[in-house]
This record gives C-alpha cells, sequence and structure tokens, in this order.
C-alpha cells in the first residue's frame, strides 16, 4: 500500500511540476490529455472543486480505474513569481494573495485603528476568495486544493459525543475506528514535539495564552496540524528556508504545509485516470435524457474574463466545491428548473461552525513575541462546559515585532442556522444569515473571554477590526457547513435525494457546526461515502 502511493505521488507530482512548466490548464500524465480538451468532454465521472471532499473523490475514483475529470475554478499554485515564490507572505501581499481584488480582505484590518494591514493589489486570480453576503463573509481558498492552500492546517478530530449529536445516524465507531485514521494518514497529520514547543521562542505567544487561560481555571490542548514540524525546527535551526517561521499562512505557505496538491491530488493524478482542469468554474448543472448529467463550465484567463463556455457530460457526479459552492450550484438548479427533483432541505442548515476573533491585551511582561509561527498548536478547550461549550483556537499574529497581543479564533456551539435562497436578479443566491445569529457566538465567546480577563486584570484590543470600538470580528467564518446537509438534503452517504448518480462530498454535508476545525472531519465523511459509493453504485 506505501509504496504503491508512494509511487502514484511521484507520477503525481511530476505531472503537477510539468504543467506549471508549460503553462497548462489542463493537468494529466498524458501530455495529450492535458492538451486536448475534447478527450474529456464526456467523462464517467467529474468531480466539480478540488478541496477535501473533491480530493478524497478524485483520488478513490481514480484508484478504482475510473476516468475522471475535475474542473477546479482556482489556478495551480505551483508557478514562481518575480520574487522566486509561489505564495506571497501575509505581512507583503501581492496580487497573488486575494481573487480578483483591487485590495486585501485580511481578517484584521486595523492596527492601533491604522490602515495599515491591508494593501493595493492588482486583480488576479490569487489564492485566498472573501465572499460577502449581507451580514457574513466567507473565506475559502481558489486553487487546485482548495482550503487546504489557505487555513493554519489545524487537524482536529470532534469529540466523538458530539460528532455523533452532529450525526447520530453515522456509525461512529467506523468513524473513529477507520475513517478518521485514513483521513489523518493521508493529510499528513503530526504533532508538534512538547519539548520543543516549550523551549523554542516561535511558540512564546501560545505559551503566554495558555498561562493566561491557567490563571482563569481553564485548560487548553495540543492539536496536530498537516504542516510538517520536522521541517518547521529546520526552519528555526536555519537548514531551511522558512515559510512558516516567515509568516506565510492566509495566503499560501511555500514550505512545510502538507496542501491537497501534495497529498490527495498528487495520488489521484499518478493513477493515470484523473485529469484536473483549472480556472472552470461550473455555472450549471442538468440532467439530458438518458440520465447523465451535464455541466456548464467557464473557463477564465488571468484577468477574470471569460475565454470559453463549454459542456461536460458525465455518468456520475460529484460536488465538492465547498459548502458555498456546492449549496449555490444546486439551489440554482432547484429553483431555474435544471435539477427540479432536487429536495427542499437543498440549501439549508448553513452555519458559521460558531466562529468569532478577538484580540485580548497582555501585561508588559506578558511578552509574546516578535517571532511567531503561523501554524496553531493549541486550543483553549472548554466545550465540554455545559452551559458554554467554546474551542477557542490560540492564534498567532506575526508582525515582526513585540505588540503584546494575544489572538483568537473561537468555535462556538452556536445552534442558529441559515439557509441559501435564489436570486433570480444576479443568478446567484442569497444567504439569511443576520447579524442577531452572529451576536449568539459572540455572546458565548465573550463569557469564556471575560473569565480569562478578569483572572489576569487583562482587556480586549479594540483596534484590530476597524474603525470605532469592534471587539468581536463576528462578520466573517473560515468554516462555511452545512447547505446539503447529509441525512436531509442527500441519504446518510451523500447521494443527493431525487437525483440518481449525484453526490456530495465536501463541507455542505456538515449541519452548519462540528466544534473544531472541520476539515478532517470532511475528510473523513468523504472517504466514507467514497467506500460506500465504489461498492454498491459503480460496480460492474
Amino acid at each position: 500500500m506505501t509504496a504503491k502511493l508512494t509511487r502514484r505521488h511521484i507520477l503525481g507530482v511530476a505531472a503537477l511540476q510539468t504543467a506549471a512548466t508549460l503553462g497548462l490548464t489542463r493537468i494529466g500524465l498524458q501530455s495529450a490529455r492535458a492538451v486536448e480538451p475534447a478527450a474529456v468532454d464526456n467523462s464517467p465521472a467529474i468531480v466539480v472543486g478540488s478541496g477535501y471532499g473533491g480530493a478524497v473523490a478524485a483520488l478513490r475514483l481514480g484508484q478504482a480505474g475510473i476516468r475522471t475529470l475535475v474542473l477546479e475554478m482556482g489556478r495551480l499554485w505551483n508557478t514562481a513569481g518575480p520574487d522566486g515564490k509561489v505564495f506571497c507572505s501575509t505581512t507583503a501581499p501581492d496580487q497573488r494573495s486575494m481573487w480578483f481584488r483591487t485590495r486585501t480582505e485580511a481578517p484584521l484590518a486595523t492596527f492601533l485603528w491604522l490602515d495599515v494591514v491591508n494593501r493595493a493589489i492588482t486583480p488576479y486570480p490569487g489564492v485566498l476568495d472573501r465572499v460577502h453576503y449581507d451580514h457574513m463573509s466567507v473565506y475559502v481558498g481558489r486553487g487546485v486544493g482548495g482550503g487546504s492552500l489557505v487555513n493554519g492546517g489545524m487537524a482536529v478530530t470532534p469529540p466523538r459525543s458530539y460528532f455523533t449529536e452532529q450525526f447520530p445516524a453515522v456509525d461512529a465507531d467506523e468513524m473513529y475506528g477507520t475513517w478518521f485514521p485514513r483521513a489523518r494518514a493521508m493529510l499528513g497529520v503530526n504533532s508538534v514535539d512538547p519539548a520543543w514547543f516549550e523551549s523554542t521562542e516561535w511558540y512564546r505567544f501560545t505559551r503566554t495564552s495558555r498561562k493566561a487561560a491557567a490563571n482563569a481555571g481553564l485548560k487548553t490542548t495540543f492539536v496536530p496540524n498537516v504542516y510538517d514540524f520536522g521541517h518547521m525546527r529546520r526552519e528555526a535551526a536555519g537548514t531551511a528556508e522558512k515559510s512558516a517561521l516567515a509568516g506565510e499562512v492566509i495566503y499560501g505557505n511555500n514550505h512545510g504545509k502538507r496542501s491537497l496538491d501534495q497529498t490527495y491530488l498528487a495520488a489521484a493524478l499518478g493513477t493515470g485516470n484523473v485529469t484536473i482542469h483549472t480556472l472552470e468554474k461550473v455555472t450549471s448543472v442538468t440532467r439530458a435524457s438518458d440520465g447523465s448529467y451535464v455541466l456548464t463550465a467557464d473557463r477564465i484567463d488571468d484577468t477574470g474574463a471569460v475565454v470559453e463556455t463549454r459542456q461536460y457530460g458525465c455518468t456520475y457526479l460529484f460536488l465538492g466545491g465547498g459548502s458555498l459552492g456546492t449549496t449555490e450550484l444546486l439551489v440554482r438548479a432547484r429553483d431555474t428548473g435544471t435539477l427540479p427533483d432536487l429536495d427542499p432541505a437543498v440549501g439549508a442548515g448553513w452555519g458559521t461552525n460558531g466562529n468569532t476573533m478577538l484580540g485580548r491585551a497582555n501585561h508588559l511582561w506578558d511578552t509574546v513575541g516578535a517571532d511567531q509561527a503561523t501554524m496553531p498548536v493549541m486550543g483553549i478547550d472548554d466545550w465540554a462546559n455545559a452551559d458554554n461549550p467554546v474551542f477557542a483556537e490560540i492564534a498567532p499574529l506575526p508582525m515582526g515585532f513585540e505588540h503584546w497581543i494575544s489572538l483568537y479564533l473561537a468555535i462556538t456551539k452556536n445552534p442558529e442556522r441559515a439557509t441559501f435562497s435564489y436570486d433570480a436578479s444576479s443568478g446567484g443566491v442569497r444567504l439569511g444569515w443576520t447579524a442577531a445569529q452572529s451576536a449568539v457566538s459572540v455572546g458565548m465567546a465573550k463569557k469564556l473571554f471575560d473569565r480569562i480577563n478578569a483572572a489576569n486584570a487583562t482587556i480586549y484590543r479594540h483596534d484590530l477590526f476597524g474603525s470605532g470600538d469592534k471587539v468581536f470580528a463576528d462578520d466573517f467564518t473560515y468554516h462555511p457547513l452545512g447547505g446539503c446537509v447529509l441525512g436531509r438534503a442527500t441519504d446518510a452517504y451523500g447521494r443527493v435525494k431525487g437525483c440518481p448518480r449525484l453526490y456530495v462530498t465536501d463541507g455542505s454535508l456538515v449541519p452548519g457546526s462540528i466544534g473544531v476545525n472541520p476539515f478532517v472531519t470532511i475528510t473523513a465523511l468523504a472517504e466514507r461515502t467514497m467506500a460506500r459509493v465504489l461498492a454498491e453504485d459503480t460496480a460492474p
């Protein structure tokens, strides 16, 4: 098993490198297949999106010998820019940073109320997008590998009790005995060495937050990551080029990060059965008279202009476009009549995973350090508190100087859910999330951090999230979940109700909350789905 995966990875990485060298937007082992689109107008299986769920589907289909096309709206990120790096840093963003913006939109808007965080940039198909709705915006990754390119890599398995609460019809023994371990192994999950963590300057900010939590009687816990901590230690020793120790995170990591293009997708390409088309956005899906699916996709160039509109046909269709992408595609298909048999539950059950960001001001003697690793490795775990369950990621804020700020991304057990609806005037969707629903997360986070501030005689930072006196950033989420919830809009294995051979494999299956960073859960559920589908639906 290991030898086969190793060979597939080598072949897949070679295909990615060849595509980058030749400037191809179609990636596969055979160059003719990579550059000749006519060969893949009709494919037995199509996967929309190359994030966690899409990557799992692509690999398992390829291993099963099923010729598969992956349609990805972002670009392939392995070509160096003028500075010799693929990705730009967080502190010096350029056009590579954001998806067709004239200005970056980082989570922190200001420092000391000064507009010094965001920069003017040239519009380009950058790696990070911030999708705006009326009262909520959502960060998503754009590129081959989706969100794995831009997240903090925290590979957390949810508490079993909470997983069971969210998915009562899913066999928890099977999930925790088979699918979670398989997902972690494939993703390359590892943990920071505790002794190194205690001694290194790069995690002083985490130790300072741990002390503050302990003073309030709260426990902290180490969390694993997909960043290679062996590489990070070499960065610290000066024997490897810095990435996590060079402020790289939300706009991609140049080294050390085990993103999907290096794991699942490389292995998928290595099967020889998978081709990836980049810069192609699926805009509609319908069923033909023979029961096959027909997709329409726009191919764009680096300016965002549509240079070609194509149609693709397939027998098996797997949606891995993420909570936003998959839900929008299906809501539009149902409400415009191209897939009229979709269940009314499509579009419902969406949530933010209770995300709220905040900062605390430490005392002058509680330094956080000028040097900060960008990969979080610890969280404040108060999830078992029945009155106010919160898991708070201790987040980095690398500025290159001492600023005494402790930053957190709180995940609260916010029960609020919203529904996407089709907007005929724009052809897109609207999200029915309200500011009052965000306030529920703020209230829960505030209860926890009021305790911490009281125990340490500290205060909140008021200068990080724009002008005025905004303490809690409650208007964005990194963890969009729901919209095509497992067991409601689909059966118990992601088969979409009313549409045979149409499957969902991404975060839209999760009903709005999973209590921790969600990508390990998404990956494990996709593994479970693919095993069942390949055994039952594609058997000869």
